[in-house]
């Protein structure tokens, strides 16, 4: 019947296990499902974003070269400085992404500002544009980090062309400054949750514009962080999963690379977020498998209640049955004990001598007995009363069995007060020390005896050891351990005397 239960248990465990196994097999796989459509969508963004975030920079470029074509040719006084001050008015409603245009000279000094009057004194000889031109003889445009603008205060970035003399010296810079916050618009208006954000960067690491909007994050540089370095080095595309170095937030990032200009456009999504449709599927389907495993729990369980219903009656004839042999036991064994000390009794004592005697005649070993009695009981008895002479055995009995130590050996109450001690496979002299340890122990406990001439409780031992034929007749060597008790006796007490056959 208890086979018919493991069965039972088993095909549970089976249908359980299996039915967990290919619930956690979909979960995952439905959450790898999840990440790679948030990946697609982040790429799908960061490819719409890269293309306006190019278009506005393409734009801004021609417009530029177009200037400078025109401040190369007609040169950079003050009437050339209007009339392109009248064409950029014009132009700039075309772009309104613009915050800007400024011309400078190659001292610094602005020439031409769209966006307001020039401030007396201006100069950008410090901007790292203005720096980068006057230092770098190239004619392609410079993408700046982001700056707070001195014309209208807002924060820009500004993308500008270097323009020569007659003599192809430095003459000063074209810039065009684009507002952040007219990215940032653009970027609110595109769903990446509250933990997403929208990124452009310089490919050098620099980040341009970021949404949302922190003001202490404009021009930080992340080349050191681990999704610059593990991908953004050598891949034009990709995605990642990071916590960001920004904000401490997990992110799925989508990021691309622009193939003709140095910027970075990069989408990421709240890891969190993103799967929070998914965390809603998988608990719906941990509900779902977790009440078809109940369901066939109970199913399992009805069908044990049923098979143990059968095997009760076996059962509980098996366990009347063992209370039985239990009890014979205990029985068994409360014949063989004495009830005041715990040790062997008369019976016990009787048959282990009788049984060692026949061992130690077959292996030809030595037999010692030992008979122990108490000296001066009687006057304990009568002085301190039974109550008091019972604990007196009790723990004489305990020390007796703690100096007696070997698994073979027997201490066993003889009769009264009288003990005695089997000790297979021990000659004279081993029976000595043991009965030496065990006066040693009593003087070491000090029990108070008052009526005794020692003032404290002690023992007389006798010996008696045979070997061979000697111990055919086992009531002889009793007699003879007797004898050197009573010799113990005879000498003072408190001693030990040995014998042999």
């Amino acid at each position: 019947m208890k086979r018919d239960t493991h069965l039972v248990v088993l095909l549970l465990l089976v249908i359980g296990s299996s039915l967990a196994s290919l619930t956690v097999w979909k979960v995952l796989a439905s959450r790898d499902r999840a990440l790679e459509e948030v990946n697609i969508h982040g790429l799908n963004l960061a490819q719409a974003l890269a293309t306006y975030s190019e278009g506005i920079v393409r734009q801004s470029s021609l417009l530029l070269l177009g200037l400078v074509e025109r401040l190369e040719t007609e040169g950079s006084g003050p009437a050339q400085i209007q009339r392109l001050s009248a064409l950029v008015s014009r132009q700039e409603p075309l772009m309104p992404q613009l915050s800007g245009i400024t011309i400078y000279d190659n001292q610094g000094h602005w020439l031409m500002s769209s966006n307001r009057p020039i401030p007396a004194g201006a100069n950008s000889t410090d901007r790292a544009y203005f720096i980068h031109h006057r230092d770098d003889p190239s004619r392609e445009i410079f993408i700046g980090p982001p700056i707070m603008s001195r014309s209208n205060q807002e924060w820009v970035i500004t993308i500008s062309r270097r323009f020569n003399d007659p003599r192809g010296e430095f003459a000063g810079v074209v810039s065009v400054t684009l507002g952040v916050e007219n990215f940032l618009r653009l970027f609110g208006k595109i769903d990446v949750g509250q933990e997403g954000a929208i990124g452009l960067s310089h490919t050098d690491g620099t980040l341009l514009v970021r949404y949302p909007f922190r003001e202490q994050d404009m021009g930080r540089n992340f080349s050191k962080s681990p999704i610059y370095a593990k991908y953004l080095v050598d891949r034009s595309v990709g995605t990642a999963s990071f916590t960001s170095s920004l904000d401490g937030v997990e992110r799925l990032y989508a990021f691309r690379k622009s193939d003709r200009l140095p910027l970075i456009t990069t989408v990421a999504l709240g890891k969190r977020e993103a799967l929070a449709a998914w965390r809603t599927e998988a608990l719906l389907s941990a509900v779902v498998v977790t009440g078809l495993l109940g369901l066939t729990g109970l199913i399992g369980w009805f069908l044990i209640l049923d098979i143990r219903r059968r095997t009760k009656a076996e059962d509980q004839l098996r366990g009347a049955q063992q209370q039985l042999l239990s009890s014979n036991r205990q029985l068994e064994l409360l014949a063989m004990k004495d009830a005041l000390t715990g040790l062997a009794n008369r019976r016990c004592f009787d048959e282990s001598l009788a049984m060692e005697a026949r061992r130690a005649q077959r292996e030809g070993t030595t037999l010692a007995l030992m008979m122990i009695d108490i000296d001066y009981f009687k006057r304990f008895n009568d002085s301190l009363g039974h109550v008091a002479g019972d604990a007196c055995l009790q723990t004489v009995g305990r020390i007796f069995e703690a100096c007696v130590r070997r698994p073979s050996d027997l201490v066993a109450r003889y009769g009264g007060e009288e003990m005695g001690v089997i000790m297979p496979d021990t000659d004279s002299d081993g029976a000595a020390v043991v009965a030496q340890l065990i006066l040693d122990r009593l003087k070491q406990e000090n029990i108070a005896h008052n009526t005794s001439p020692f003032g404290r409780l002690s023992v007389s031992i006798g010996i008696a050891t045979a070997t061979g034929s000697q111990l055919d007749h086992l009531q002889g060597l009793i007699e003879m351990a007797d004898q050197a008790l009573y010799n113990a006796k005879a000498f003072g007490r408190n001693q030990f005397v040995s014998g042999g056959l």
